[in-house]
Parts: C-alpha cells; sequence; structure tokens
C-alpha cells in the first residue's frame, strides 16, 4: 500500500493539457517533509525547469526519522521533454531506488506515439494474478515526474478550477493507472521559505489498468479511497502549477507531503541542466 500512496503523491499533473502560444522560462526549487499518522516518514526536493520549448524535471528523497531505524532507503527520479503544439511531450524518464532489501532502476525513452524503449530492474514477471501490461498501455501516457507539471491553458489565472479539469494517464515502467483529478476548492499556503498564496486544491481517485495485482489489498483501498487531495501551487512567471502539498488516507494514518521550501523564479540566459536535486 505505501507504495501505491507515495505514487499518489508523486504523480499529480496535467496529461495533454494545452498551454498559450506565449510562455515565460521558469525554476522552481522545493523541498518537502513526508509524514505518515503525523510522525516524520522521509524528505524530498523537485526542481524544474521550463520554457516554451522545453522542460527538465529532477527529485530526490530518503527515509528519515523513526522509519529509518527499522528500514533504510533512498531514491532519484529525472525527466525531460518538449513543449509544443500546446502539450508537454515526454522523451525520457530514470528512476533508481535503494533499499536495505533491494534495488530498482527504470529508465523509458519516449516519442510523440508512446515508450519506445524501456529496461526495468528487476523486471516484472507475469504471473496469474497480474494484469499484463499491453502494448496500447504504454502509448498517450506521462511518466510520473512530467505528470508533476501542471500547464493550464488560457489567459485566465492559472490557479483556478481548470487546473483540476484532467485525467491523469501515467505508466512508470510497471504499472499503467488513472489519477482523476477534481476540484475542491482554493486554499492560503505558506512555505518556510518562499512561496505564500493561493493554490488549488485537487480531489484524486485512482484507477489501476495494467501491471497491478486485483486481489491485493492496497490496490483495492486505493481504488475506493475517497480522501486523496492536492495543493497546486505557481511557478512565477508562468502558467504552470506543482505539487505544494499532497494528501492520502492510509489505514494507519494520513500520509502527507508539504514543501518547507518553494522557490520560484523566472529564467535567465542559458538553462541549466540539473542532474539531481539536493536534499536537505
Amino acid at each position: 500500500m505505501m507504495r501505491v500512496c507515495l505514487t499518489a503523491l508523486m504523480a499529480l499533473a496535467g496529461a495533454g493539457a494545452t498551454v498559450p502560444d506565449a510562455f515565460a522560462d521558469g525554476r522552481l526549487e522545493a523541498r518537502y517533509r513526508m509524514s505518515l499518522g503525523g510522525l516524520e516518514l522521509g524528505r524530498a526536493a523537485l526542481l524544474i525547469e521550463v520554457d516554451d520549448s522545453s522542460y527538465i524535471a529532477s527529485g530526490s528523497g530518503r527515509l528519515t526519522g523513526v522509519v529509518q531505524a527499522v528500514s533504510s532507503g533512498k531514491g532519484t527520479a529525472g525527466a525531460r521533454g518538449l513543449v509544443g503544439r500546446g502539450a508537454l511531450a515526454p522523451r525520457s524518464f530514470a528512476m533508481e531506488a535503494v533499499s536495505d532489501k533491494k534495488t530498482e532502476s527504470i529508465r523509458l525513452a519516449m516519442n510523440g506515439a508512446g515508450v519506445t524503449d524501456m529496461r526495468v530492474e528487476p523486471p516484472v514477471f507475469p504471473s496469474a494474478d497480474r494484469v499484463p501490461v499491453a502494448d496500447k498501455d504504454k502509448k498517450g501516457i506521462f511518466d510520473p515526474m512530467t505528470a508533476a507539471l501542471v500547464m493550464v491553458p488560457g489567459t485566465e489565472e492559472p490557479v483556478s478550477a481548470k487546473a483540476c479539469d484532467r485525467t491523469l494517464e501515467i505508466f512508470d515502467g510497471r504499472q499503467r493507472y488513472d489519477l482523476t483529478l477534481s476540484f475542491e476548492r482554493i486554499d492560503q499556503v505558506k512555505a518556510d521559505k518562499g512561496y505564500a498564496g493561493p493554490a488549488v486544491v485537487c480531489r484524486i481517485a485512482y484507477r489501476p489498468v495494467s501491471g497491478h495485482k486485483p486481489s491485493r489489498t492496497g490496490v483495492k483501498y486505493m481504488m475506493k479511497n475517497k480522501d486523496m487531495f492536492v495543493w497546486l501551487a505557481p511557478v512565477a512567471g508562468t502558467r504552470v502549477l506543482v505539487p505544494f502539498r499532497a494528501s492520502v488516507a492510509t489505514a494507519i494514518g494520513i500520509a502527507q507531503m508539504e514543501a518547507e521550501a518553494f522557490e520560484t523564479k523566472a529564467l535567465v540566459g542559458t538553462r541549466s541542466t540539473p542532474a539531481k536535486a539536493g536534499l536537505p
């Protein structure tokens, strides 16, 4: 269940959303605290740079607090893609995760038609209780990192109900699933460092498509879960929104991710090429 919860916390964006022709360059550096039932679970960092032709997103995370005493874990992820014809076009995604029990890595290459190449370690072996991933499930999808960017079309205020009007079709190399967002309200949020202002709150509904085991308790729980939310805040000077906070109800408490630092600015000159977002 925890893996599904963390996936839901991080994959919260806009599949196929259009963007206007006039689009400023922007950069976000954010640091998050992750908790479960009020106890610190881990720390994460996110770095995003986007302009009118391309984007780069990278993130990292690690377990901390009481959880670290019983299980170590850390990971990094990154994605690159194009911005063209009014939509995000992912081109590559990479993820690595290391714990005291296993090491996992995923590499995806994509074009306009979908996934063109993938490497998953350890591999997913077919089993009678797992829904197989079909070729069609790898088409028209977003990777989890690209799905962390919400582009809102039009000229109206991006922090609006329109940001939540979307269904995210996500493939993470192992599973294909949908996250459907719906408007809940507008809240005021404030980071210890950086952004203070409005955020649009979207309710999330999870629907597995393939790669999952329908009989698993965690999958059934998340499908019925009505208490999953994301707070989306703007990247200054752009029409991009990024998660400021996310929460998922679990059987043992509320899993939450919240920004402690959320610093955005317009890009000037040549963009950098971030490799990994640093951890606090």
